[in-house]
């Protein structure tokens, strides 16, 4: 078996299977990869859960790289005073839907082997699957297939994409050119040419009106990012504080498993010992 291999086994076989194949590697010899696999650590539910949709929904995981980058694409336009708010709702309601249907392809795997089938189960996995659509570590720790715990995107999202107005386009250039002059200079100006000068006005007041909605926009983007950016640096710190108490944890109860593991090796052995023991004194 390839190490790899472990993170595509259900999830209650890979204690169990990696201590085999770490046991077969040291028989062989092998013993800096015996001692590699032996540290391998038991993927989270949630992170077992991204593994196997991973393998498993190769076209929906590509659909959701494809709908993360047009995703970045759009909110990098907007901020750069070039975007359109539909543009930007539209790409992250693609993104959300990618996200959801991998969610739901993952809800059934979890229920399928009887796994812990909580909201915050099941929110960790929709976290770890936005943090691949929008950055590119996360997105190739999930790429492999292997990833031992969830991971959570903690990126300058504008949140716009639900509740921010679209930007107005802006319209066209109006024409430069001028009444022709219908003689004297004194002489009251035609109907014709007074629409056309009614119309230079508004082309230009609505051209005015929609560069100060943009820089309104662009100006609102900025302090919402700058927000963002405060809460998410809060957030950051509570959470890197979590996980680092639930890694903890989790390699404590790790630990526990191998201590099982080598115990039960121990106890296999040693009944196996007393067993040819006894068989001998019969046969003395």
């Amino acid at each position: 078996m390839d190490p790899d291999d472990l993170y595509g086994l259900p999830l209650d076989r890979f204690v169990t299977e990696r201590t085999a194949l770490a046991k077969a590697l040291r028989a062989e010899g092998r013993r800096e990869e015996a001692a590699g696999v032996a540290g391998m650590r038991k993927p989270s539910a949630a992170a077992w859960a991204v593994n196997q949709v991973v393998r498993t929904q190769r076209r929906a995981v590509q659909a959701l790289f494809g709908a993360g980058d047009a995703l970045r694409e759009a909110q990098a336009r907007l901020l750069a005073g070039r975007g359109d708010g539909r543009v930007l709702r539209a790409a992250s309601g693609r993104e959300r839907a990618a996200v959801e249907r991998l969610v739901d392809a993952a809800r059934g795997l979890l229920t399928s082997h009887g796994l812990n089938l909580s909201g915050a189960v099941i929110e960790r996995v929709a976290d770890t699957l936005h943090a691949a659509a929008l950055d590119e570590d996360a997105r190739e720790q999930v790429r492999e297939g292997r990833l031992e715990r969830e991971l959570r995107h903690v990126g300058l999202g504008l949140g716009l994409g639900d509740s921010g107005g679209s930007a107005p386009a802006t319209p066209p250039r109006a024409s430069k050119s001028k009444p022709r002059a219908t003689g004297s200079a004194d002489r009251e100006p035609t109907p014709r040419a007074r629409g056309e000068r009614g119309q230079h006005a508004r082309v230009a007041q609505q051209r005015a009106e929609t560069e100060r909605e943009q820089a309104a926009a662009r100006k609102a983007a900025r302090a919402a990012e700058a927000s963002a950016r405060r809460r998410v640096e809060r957030a950051g710190h509570a959470l890197r504080a979590a996980q680092e108490r639930r890694e903890r944890a989790a390699q404590a109860l790790d630990d526990a498993d191998q201590a099982l593991a080598a115990a039960r090796e121990e106890s296999d052995s040693a009944a196996e010992v007393q067993r040819r023991t006894l068989a001998d004194l019969e046969n003395a």
